[in-house]
């Protein structure tokens, strides 16, 4: 793979202008506000994986429409009031099982990891259902468009509230530090971080990788790659919905979201990246609202982005924050 986006000293610079609707504060004031309106009701029930120097709880909070999400906790067995590190997953995941998630809680800080809503039956196994009605299962890859004619019935909506759902759970657990709150994931999970930055004001840190959900038009005209191909393909269907569709999303990008983020971030991008383009991640990166950002680069790199490298990075930029 060779480098097929703006050269870097481009990217740096790249602050394209945001396509954001006048209605857009108030569009996620009234969603999350409808949100809180049900009990968050977060449950941590102790569960045995044999991790033994480790304690893990099955989570389950109430998310968008009051719906049940499930998720996992991990922290150290000895703890008193620890940080966290609240994970989203990548696209088509679940939350899979405890044993993956230890990182973080090896690391000496705990960790809630959400379920994604429906999805879980294509790399990673996932227990929760979009809207949880009856006999709906976790399906394979197919979100992209799912609502997309509709702001209000977009299906990020719903995983964008959740997260902001997580958040809150996380801090309703006895040993977490309200104070000292990360948000994290990579590709879909690194948009979702993006998102949870933006619309809550709990996280101090996020640490979104190669993010995904970001600059959706420049994405599905400079690759042809999934999952953004998914809106391709649609639109390639249905040449009359273009800008409609691109006005839903513009509710759920990244680029916007972002810019309303407080916290400090950490970055990483991809210079090879065919899933989630630089110019895409530097579109979020440039806008970010927080006043201390900085992004880590892995020019040879595709979506992978900095693996093992990118991983010592982000343990070692919480442990400066909180020892």
């Amino acid at each position: 793979m060779a480098f097929f986006d703006l050269p870097l000293d481009k990217l740096q610079t790249y602050l394209p202008e945001r396509d954001e609707r006048p209605d857009f504060d108030a569009f996620w004031q009234a969603t999350l506000e409808e949100a809180r309106s049900y009990p968050l009701n977060a449950s941590f029930t102790a569960v045995d994986y044999g991790l033994n120097e480790l304690e893990t709880a099955d989570v389950t909070f109430n998310g968008f429409g009051g719906q049940p999400i499930r998720g996992w906790f991990v922290a150290p067995k000895k703890r008193s009031k620890l940080p966290c590190v609240v994970q989203y997953v990548g696209y088509g995941g679940g939350r899979g099982y405890p044993h993956e998630w230890t990182l973080y809680a090896n690391a000496g800080f705990a960790t809630l990891v959400m379920d994604t809503r429906g999805q879980g039956s294509s790399w990673q196994p996932g227990d929760t259902p979009d809207n949880a009605a009856e006999g709906q299962n976790p399906q394979i890859p197919g979100f992209m468009t799912r609502g997309i004619l509709d702001k209000n019935h977009y299906y990020y909506r719903r995983v964008f509230t959740d997260a902001v759902r997580a958040i809150e759970a996380a801090v309703s657990e006895p040993s977490v530090d309200p104070k000292r709150i990360a948000v994290a994931g990579g590709s879909q999970g690194g948009g979702i971080t993006i998102a949870a930055a933006g619309l809550s004001d709990i996280p101090q840190v996020a640490l979104p990788d190669v993010p995904f959900l970001c600059h959706y038009r420049r994405a599905t005209e400079i690759v042809d790659s999934m999952p953004y191909g998914e809106i391709s393909n649609y639109l390639k269907t249905h040449r009359d919905k273009i800008d409609r569709a691109f006005e839903t999303l513009s509710y759920f990008d990244g680029v916007n979201l972002g810019a309303r983020a407080k916290s400090q971030a950490l970055f990483s991008v991809g210079l090879m990246d065919m899933t989630c383009p630089p110019s895409t991640v530097y579109a979020a990166y440039n806008h970010w609202g927080g006043k201390k950002k900085a992004v880590e680069v892995y020019r040879y790199n595709n979506h992978e982005g900095g693996g093992i490298f990118h991983t010592m990075a982000k343990i070692k930029l919480l442990h400066e924050l909180w020892g």
